[in-house]
């Protein structure tokens, strides 16, 4: 869905205009940086639409233009950025991020677990027996 196409374009052909409605999804706005070209308002995101555009009319292939973007401002311009070196960050940072939330609330848990039960004197362990005892088994104490 193309909705924040600012300026109306024209296509001479319908596979033109949908190469272009792909391109917009497929690009990320540099200011919003969670939305596609598609979707933003930004006056950068309008800019980007009109330059994907005009080499469009040119007759660019989509490879010429994305890489032509991805000279211009980097790898983020793209939704889906290759996985290379300067890009595995991106990719396995969500999971690094897992792994160590999971691995805190592990070391939390486990440390409340020790300060929450104390030792238990003799007599208070045996108390304790007797109480979780079925009925029909206790003594009176």
């Amino acid at each position: 869905m193309l909705q924040a196409a600012d300026v109306p374009f024209e296509f001479s052909t319908p596979e033109q205009e949908q190469r272009y409605k792909d391109l917009a999804e497929q690009l990320r706005c540099l200011v919003c940086q969670n939305q596609s070209l598609a979707d933003s308002h930004a006056e950068l995101a309008q800019d980007l639409r009109n330059e994907v555009y005009r080499m469009l009319v040119q007759g660019q292939s989509d490879k010429e233009i994305i890489d032509f973007l991805v000279t211009r401002y980097g790898d983020f311009v793209l939704f889906k950025p290759p996985l290379k070196s300067g890009t595995a960050l991106l990719w396995a940072g969500p999971f690094l991020m897992l792994i160590g939330a999971i691995l805190i609330v592990f070391r939390l848990t486990r440390k409340n677990a020790r300060l929450v039960s104390p030792e238990l004197s003799n007599h208070d362990q045996q108390r304790l027996d007797t109480l979780l005892k079925p009925p029909a088994d206790r003594k009176r104490i």
